[in-house]
């Protein structure tokens, strides 16, 4: 066979590998499920029980949802930290990131996420 195509095959199974480790849906099953997914969208449930904290992360970019209200804090992967207030019913946007999630309330937070994976107006 050739070296070089096997490099390549190689290669591509790792970046594959990189980019799925980070899917919060294999990462993290405990608090992401996957809802639905095509090519257009993943739309992720989310849960967190009182406390619970996750390892790091990525979502593509995307809206969030608040189904319950919280008491989050966000630290990225160069450690920058971000308090977010979440009230039931609200939406936000947020951009693609890596990060780790802890809920700081006494009680259990809900969301539901749904990640673009195609910027708007692009074609696949």
């Amino acid at each position: 066979m050739n070296i070089k195509l096997i490099g390549g095959v190689l290669a591509a199974c790792l970046v594959s590998g990189v980019v799925f480790a980070q899917d919060p849906t294999i990462v993290e099953p405990k608090h992401y499920k996957l809802a639905f997914e095509n090519d257009e969208v993943q739309v992720v449930d989310i849960h967190y029980g009182p406390h619970e904290k996750s390892k790091m992360h990525s979502h593509p970019g995307g809206v969030v949802v608040y189904v319950t209200e919280g008491h989050l804090k966000f630290t990225d992967e160069k450690g920058n930290v971000k308090e977010v207030y979440a009230k039931a019913g609200e939406s936000r946007f947020f951009p693609p990131f890596k990060h780790k999630v802890e809920n700081l309330e006494d009680k259990p937070f809900d969301a539901v996420y749904v990640g673009l994976k195609t910027k708007a107006g692009e074609k696949k």
